[in-house]
């Protein structure tokens, strides 16, 4: 698709904008022989991105007769907080677009070229964005309006619950929804907890096993279950609305590391190695599971796979305070008590994350008693709500369709489904063109490879 699109432009300078570890820039690169500018916030990304490049273009090497010199990306790293600072980034890395894969730490306020204004030294370009999460994308489009240079975008967007949003939030830039004078008219205020429901895909719930689902609908029961605790004993924390991170994944690994525990026991699997009895009791007293959740360096991001990252250590311990909650008598049956203990990690866990020191007078039984008769409803309400998602998804999508259709002739804009949404839930693309009064520039002979 970018590819086509690039072509048809003319341009063969692509910048992949949230280009994360560079799958879709290396692709460009050695696959298609386009010049990428891979940009992205993490520096960790640039390295492995770089490195990774290497290995690749040695393959190639290998596999050629003759001498042929592989494009390879060249990485920027910068923190986009603006169209601005987009447009300057880009236009910069163009300009000095030499050597390959340097890796620039770009404080983003420098002198740049005229954004808007022809530069013949600039090539032409096609802004390309994978997953751009929260104002990435918008950003994006922002850019493409306002820079001459950009002559194509291709954007398929991502975490709509970072978006910032116009009359409900504070923000120093142009709010992330809405953007088009359409949905501006309509006044409506969406907020954080709605915008989370466009990030909720069904389509993924087919490949869920029955045991898979219902504990889902555990997970979604010991958030809410959580709210409560922190209601009664952090009520100034709980206005904050805080976010502790995804729990589901740690607690589905250490429901699957007791099975296999279990199955050591017996002597069934005696060539694995397990934690040992030290790591255990972290495991139970209150800390987080010390096998890491994820490899090393890397964090779940908002499409519920893993990626790459330098954010945060998932093999932290919760300090020794919180291993002291109070926890009750234990009087439940046995499947209770085992929903508790799984609602006591899960709470112990989220504390930690938010930094919640002396936690001794926190009765977590008497909250879990409190709720568990209620619990049976949260999995088919969270589902009710999650249904709604694709319908928020898709008046976000439009706001960024009408945006682009309100800049006139000039500008040609189509939304459609790319991917599978059962391997990608976030798989709408919107793809948009400049066209040109020259009837023999490629625009006008461009077939779209959608249709």
């Amino acid at each position: 698709m970018v590819d086509a699109i690039a072509r048809s432009r003319g341009a063969k300078t692509v910048v992949d904008v949230g280009s994360g570890q560079g799958y879709l820039a290396q692709a460009l690169s050695f696959e298609y022989q386009l010049a990428v500018i891979a940009i992205d916030a993490s520096s960790h990304h640039a390295s492995v991105t770089n490195t990774r490049a290497e290995r690749i273009k040695k393959h190639y090497a290998a596999k050629c007769v003759e001498k042929q010199q592989f494009k390879v990306p060249r990485t920027v790293t910068c923190h986009v907080l603006s169209s601005d600072t987009l447009a300057a980034v880009v236009l910069d890395a163009c300009q000095d677009n030499h050597g390959e894969h340097v890796t620039e730490s770009n404080n983003c306020n420098q002198s740049s070229p005229q954004i808007g204004q022809p530069n013949h030294s600039i090539p032409q370009l096609v802004l390309a964005g994978l997953h751009a999460c929260g104002d990435l994308s918008v950003n994006m489009l922002r850019v493409f309006v306002s820079c001459e240079q950009v002559q194509a975008l291709v954007s398929v967007g991502c975490c709509y619950n970072l978006l910032s949003e116009d009359c409900h939030e504070d923000t120093d830039t142009s709010p992330g929804f809405p953007i088009s004078n359409a949905a501006k008219s309509s006044k409506l205020v969406l907020g954080k907890s709605i915008r989370d429901l466009a990030c909720q895909s069904a389509e993924r719930w087919r490949s869920l096993t029955k045991e898979m689902a219902l504990q889902n609908f555990d997970i979604h029961a010991f958030r809410a279950a959580f709210q409560m605790v922190l209601e009664k004993y952090f009520p100034e924390l709980s206005r904050l609305s805080p976010s502790i991170g995804r729990q589901g994944k740690a607690l589905r690994r250490q429901r699957l590391r007791k099975e296999m525990e279990s199955h050591l026991a017996m002597g069934k699997a005696d060539d694995l190695s397990y934690p040992n009895s030290k790591e255990q009791n972290m495991n139970t007293d209150g800390s987080l599971p010390t096998e890491p959740i994820a490899p090393k360096g890397a964090v779940q991001c908002c499409s519920n796979e893993l990626c790459t990252g330098d954010t945060y250590s998932t093999s932290a311990v919760v300090g020794s305070s919180i291993s002291r909650v109070n926890v009750g008598p234990s009087d439940t049956n046995h499947d209770e008590c085992c929903k508790f203990t799984l609602f006591k990690d899960f709470t112990i866990s989220g504390l930690g994350r938010l930094g919640c020191g002396c936690v001794e007078d926190v009765n977590l039984l008497e909250i879990w008693k409190d709720v568990q008769h209620f619990t049976e409803f949260i999995g088919p309400f969270w589902c009710l709500r999650a249904a709604l998602g694709p319908l928020v998804e898709t008046y976000v999508l439009l706001d960024r369709l009408l945006f682009l259709q309100e800049q006139g002739s000039a500008v040609e804009a189509s939304l459609f489904p790319l991917f599978d949404p059962a391997m990608s839930p976030r798989n709408m693309a919107l793809v948009a063109w400049k066209l040109t009064e020259d009837p023999l520039e490629p625009s006008h002979g461009f077939v779209r490879p959608w249709a």
